[in-house]
């Protein structure tokens, strides 16, 4: 986590997190990693209306991270796939792209 923590993260196009997993699967780590990036306080603080919710399974789901944004798009991460820094480097890029549609629609007015 020392890399990622180097990594400003920004939750400004983001409505809701929804981070589902299984505690006792071996291949929740990435998953479990970045719950812990997304709750991190320095985060949080930048969109405090941004939901962040965990569901604890017992079922053998696979953990899976899904990301509902403002405008109502979705990105959904399969954490047993991905490692950590896979799945913020695909959420940053996607909240990049968000940030530069709202102000290419903010110059158009």
């Amino acid at each position: 986590m020392a890399a990622s923590s180097k990594v400003t993260v920004v939750l400004k196009a983001v409505k809701k997190i929804t981070v589902q997993f299984c505690p006792f699967e071996s291949n929740v780590g990435s998953t479990r990693m970045f719950l812990c990036m997304m709750s991190a306080h320095k985060v949080r603080a930048t969109n405090l209306n941004c939901e962040v919710i965990s569901t604890v399974k017992h079922d053998r789901s696979e953990p899976v991270v899904e990301i509902t944004y403002l405008d109502g798009d979705k990105l959904i991460l399969k954490g047993a796939k991905l490692n950590s820094s896979e799945m913020l480097s695909a959420f940053q890029s996607m909240c990049a792209a968000k940030e530069l549609q709202a102000k290419l629609a903010a110059a158009k007015k």
